[in-house]
């Protein structure tokens, strides 16, 4: 397939169109109404167009004033968990609306293909089928898969799950992983050159040589480091989780230093020989889920949860470190991003029968 173009909805900070873009991708326009993210898209590609503003005002009238040609693809991440059968659905669920203004945007501009990106219910997956139907009524074959992050080169074990759909008649083969549980990218793979930090303190410059291929790549093309900032933590934490060994968990740590509160998996450190559990906004947090650094006795700074996401150091994240914390949490991976475009790319990898 020649390289397709695309217009990225919900594009937050933008690690779907930047993934896309380095697998050869041609962006058109992006819509994202999150002020921060906007200035981080626009800081990092800055040769992309985007508009900030909620989708819902994001008219056929309007679009035209930005692009004059029909997009390849949609691609983007409405939520959808609101069309689940199972529970409290209601009709006045917001998630159904943002989902609804995707689908009004994709029949709008009737594109090839489209691709939606979701969070994975792990208890929950019946907005599946919803779905399905849903893009089936507006004339397109519709696909849905899980994927791994970790099976595509990110150190991360997150699990999404995708929609891919064609109005060409074609159903999109599930891709198959790069990698296997024995080559996997760990968290030392990822994050083991960067400086050592005490809670509360920060660091711009690299002090030690990289170590590895990982490392190599999420160097390049930079010489400095942005948003490796640790919070900092109250004396009577840091001396609780030091406690607790690579891979440990809150059990480690003395009955009378144990915390009040919290979760079976809050208070645990990263192990240092896999990948990361999925990277959330509350990264900087000990009490957050499994995100206490491996070895240092502190939470994840901003950078280190970019590189367990597969952004590369000269990303740059624009707004305070909260701000950021979240905009990488909500972020499709860079790296499974471009894995993905290219298997999409790929004639062998579409069939006519699902």
């Amino acid at each position: 397939m020649s390289k397709p173009t695309f217009v990225d909805l919900f594009a937050g900070a933008g690690g779907l169109s930047y993934g896309l873009s380095q697998a050869g991708w041609k962006q058109m326009l992006a819509c994202e109404h999150w002020g921060d993210a906007v200035q981080t898209y626009k800081q990092n590609m800055p040769d992309h167009q985007i508009y900030e503003g909620d989708i819902r005002s994001l008219t056929e009238q309007l679009i035209s004033t930005f692009i004059s040609d029909t997009p390849d693809w949609i691609v983007g991440g409405p939520p959808c968990q609101g069309y689940s059968t199972v529970g409290k659905r209601r009709s006045d669920d917001e998630r159904n609306n943002l989902f609804q203004e995707f689908a009004r945007v994709v029949n709008v501009l009737r594109p090839k293909n489209f691709l939606i990106e979701n969070v994975l219910g792990m208890r929950d997956m019946s907005f599946v089928q919803p779905v399905c139907s849903y893009f089936r009524a507006l004339g397109y074959n519709v696909s849905h898969f899980v994927l791994c992050a970790a099976d595509f080169g990110v150190p991360q074990l997150r699990r999404r799950v995708f929609f891919v759909g064609s109005a060409n008649g074609l159903f999109f083969d599930k891709p198959n992983p790069l990698l296997t549980e024995e080559n996997w990218v760990t968290v030392t793979d990822a994050i083991g050159d960067l400086p050592v930090l005490k809670p509360g303190e920060q660091a711009t410059t690299y002090d030690k040589q990289p170590a590895n291929s990982y490392q190599v790549a999420m160097r390049h093309a930079s010489n400095k480091l942005q948003g490796h900032i640790a919070s900092s933590h109250p004396q009577y934490l840091v001396d609780a989780i030091s406690h607790i060994p690579d891979g440990g968990n809150r059990t480690f740590i003395p009955a009378e230093l144990q915390p009040k509160s919290g979760f079976h998996n809050s208070y645990s450190r990263l192990d240092s020989k896999k990948p990361a559990v999925a990277v959330t906004q509350n990264m900087g947090k000990p009490s957050g889920s499994r995100c206490i650094h491996p070895f240092q006795n502190r939470g994840l700074t901003a950078r280190e949860g970019a590189r367990l996401q597969g952004f590369p150091d000269r990303f740059q994240f624009m707004g305070g470190s909260t701000s950021q914390r979240l905009q990488i949490a909500n972020a499709v991976s860079p790296i499974l991003a471009k894995a993905l475009a290219q298997k999409l790319m790929e004639n062998h990898s579409w069939c006519e029968a699902a």
